[in-house]
């Protein structure tokens, strides 16, 4: 696919996201680059910030089927996967599928289920299938994985495990907007106090999946050299190292920088990675991979803040 098509169709998307999503411009490059690169996304911010209605814009301008799940401390892995029932006509055992049988699944407030139920993403999220009573389905290559979660409230929530968060290419914050911004939010949507309607912004599918397909297949000829490609694991060691952290970032961590590295490449209409290709990235997608020493936890460092460091300290090709 030319590179000037997959530039123009995702600058489409990027307009169409901003025509209900006011600001967030990192937000919206990170989704971006992750749909490139076929990676998972968990978004992260307090309540009223427009996680859920970014998700759902996304996911309506991409022409894929969607579905959300509402995650409560009741929900059951079946009410995610679905499950096997015995049909009294036929005499056989028929699948419901869950709601994890889409092509972009919500998965809103993910930390309000307990780890069995959050564990019921993780083969669909690694392996693109789910294993039902033995029989493994695919879900195909489209598929897509958006979280949200609210840091602000710990009651009743349950702290995603590391084998889970290590599955989402990049953890996004979602921040306050500026004053301008938010100036702009009450201009829009200041008329009412429910969230918009999707459908009066006439929102239209940008891609496909079939577009997706050949575009991800392009971005893996983005040129990543030598010596860039010894700068991505440089990085990714280097979090092993450090003695604010305790567990440092997995080999899996590697590959996903490369790729996001292409990803951001094409979006910047360069076909080869650059050193601050990896250096953009590395703290959204290797922040959630790490995990902070007892004495780094109890002086109030921030796992962001450690790779942020570590990535300024190891030496850049030029």
């Amino acid at each position: 696919m030319n590179p000037e098509e997959i530039r123009s169709a995702v600058e489409r998307l990027r307009t169409q996201l901003h025509r209900v999503v006011v600001g967030q411009e990192n937000v919206v490059s990170l989704l971006l680059i992750a749909l490139l690169s076929e990676g998972h996304v968990l978004i992260e911010g307090v309540p009223g910030t427009a996680k859920t209605l970014l998700a759902q814009v996304f996911a309506r301008s991409l022409n894929l089927q969607f579905r959300r799940i509402q995650f409560t401390p009741d929900l059951m892995p079946g009410d995610v996967i679905g499950t096997n029932l015995f049909n009294f006509q036929t005499g056989e055992f028929a699948l419901t599928k869950g709601p994890i049988f889409t092509q972009v699944l919500l998965a809103d407030e993910i930390n309000r289920t307990p780890p069995k139920t959050q564990a019921a993403l993780l083969q669909a999220m690694q392996e693109r299938s789910v294993t039902i009573d033995g029989t493994t389905h695919e879900l195909g290559a489209g598929f897509m994985v958006l979280a949200t979660q609210n840091p602000i409230e710990q009651e009743g929530t349950y702290p995603l495990p590391e084998a889970q968060l290590d599955r989402f290419l990049f953890k996004i914050l979602m921040r306050y907007p500026s004053r301008d911004e938010e100036r702009e939010i009450v201009s829009r949507h200041g008329h009412r106090t429910s969230m918009p309607k999707l459908a009066d912004f006439g929102l239209e599918p940008v891609v496909d999946v079939g577009f997706l397909a050949a575009a991800r297949e392009t971005v893996g000829e983005v040129r990543l050299s030598d010596e860039v490609m010894d700068y991505v694991v440089d990085v990714v060691r280097a979090t092993r190292e450090d003695a604010a952290l305790s567990f440092g970032a997995s080999p899996r961590s590697s590959n996903m920088l490369a790729v996001a590295a292409r990803s951001l490449a094409m979006l910047e209409a360069r076909d080869f990675v650059i050193p601050d290709d990896v250096k953009r990235l590395a703290v959204p997608l290797l922040g959630h991979r790490v995990v902070l020493s007892p004495d780094a936890h109890v002086e109030g460092v921030s796992a962001r803040g450690v790779v942020k460091r570590i990535v300024e300290g190891v030496p850049a090709p030029r």
